[in-house]
């Protein structure tokens, strides 16, 4: 052995070792690489239609939540019209009373009233038993005057909880519309999907004071890799393992422009070991029992879509076919449900 060889053998077998620990990193479950059999590739999906569904989905879900908003205060409007509305009927036939003894009296009728006062005594306490009425009348009129100023207001604001509603309503629609367009240029028709009514119930996620879901950002460690998750991510992969979907997982994964390296989307294997070939028999029950979970769960997870067997299922839409088949089980989703959130 020359000095030259000697001189190269140590580096040599320092990138041999470095190679041999990358490796086994890569095939440990758990730790998401790229080159891992355990992790999945880019699923089969172009950029502009995962942006599509991104968008549309977002944007449904945010109208639908400004629209819960406006119906919501849209009722609490209607109630204090009925009640103001109650309180007028209540206050009429008072005021009435009021306007039928000003009519029969006149102006001159208190006048009249004090100088057929008999003596001091008696003309000071007619003129307080005036001004007691006086005081009562003016409190009827004004009552009433302040509860058809408040029943106004109120149907004002109803009024423009309505136009609310109808521009939500219709941003809704556009959202709907872009999506399936988008979906119908990779033959997304409509499907039925999975949908079980007995599915178990997660507990909700946080969201914000108007119900709205806030942004967040991937500041989690993720239990199933070396990234991270969102707040989001991490409760609702922790609420498929409570309700008993403890097969393997792989959520954070570098690169790319989709919702996996921004900790917004988890990868859930229908065999136990891992992503192999399409699920059949019991492992794709078990897909169909946990595609079926996030979508009952969707409003208390905050689901943007969910991704398995050729199909998608978005708020927008349900369950759509989608993406055809490219011929391999991760592009298909038919070894895996595809979960993100927003």
């Amino acid at each position: 052995m020359t000095g030259s060889t000697r001189r190269r053998l140590p580096l040599a077998l320092a990138l041999l070792a470095t190679f041999g620990a990358l490796t086994g990193a890569a095939l440990r479950p758990g730790v998401a690489e790229a080159n891992s059999p355990a992790v999945l590739g880019d699923e089969g999906d172009t950029p502009l239609l995962r942006d599509v569904l991104e968008s549309t989905g977002r944007g449904y879900l945010q109208a639908r939540n400004a629209l819960a908003n406006a119906q919501a205060r849209q009722a609490r409007i209607a109630a204090e019209l009925r009640r103001v509305e109650g309180r007028i009927a209540e206050l009429r036939p008072r005021v009435e009373q009021v306007a039928r003894a000003a009519y029969r009296t006149g102006r001159i009728g208190p006048v009249l009233v004090l100088l057929h006062s008999g003596s001091a005594d008696e003309l000071l306490e007619r003129a307080r038993g005036l001004e007691a009425v006086a005081l009562r009348d003016n409190d009827a009129l004004r009552d009433l005057g302040q509860a058809r100023q408040r029943a106004a207001r109120a149907k004002q604001a109803l009024d423009a909880e309505v136009a609310e509603e109808r521009r939500q309503l219709a941003i809704m629609l556009r959202q709907k519309q872009a999506a399936e367009r988008a979906l119908a240029r990779v033959g997304g028709a409509s499907t039925g999907g999975f949908v079980v009514a007995s599915s178990p119930v997660a507990r909700p996620a946080p969201r914000a004071a108007d119900g709205s879901w806030p942004p967040q950002s991937c500041s989690q460690p993720d239990p199933t890799t070396t990234g991270c998750v969102t707040p989001r991510t991490l409760h609702a992969y922790g609420e498929a393992r409570r309700a008993g979907f403890t097969r393997f997982t792989g959520c954070y994964r570098s690169g790319g422009p989709y919702e996996h390296p921004k900790g917004r989307a988890c990868d859930f294997s229908a065999e136990a070991g891992g992503f192999h070939g399409a699920a059949e028999g019991a492992d794709r029950t078990y897909g169909n029992n946990l595609a079926a979970y996030f979508v009952r769960n969707a409003d208390r997870l905050g689901v943007l879509y969910v991704i398995w067997y050729r199909q998608i299922w978005l708020p927008t839409t349900g369950w759509k076919s989608y993406g055809g088949a490219h011929g391999d089980p991760s592009s298909d989703h038919t070894n895996h449900v595809h979960l993100s959130l927003i």
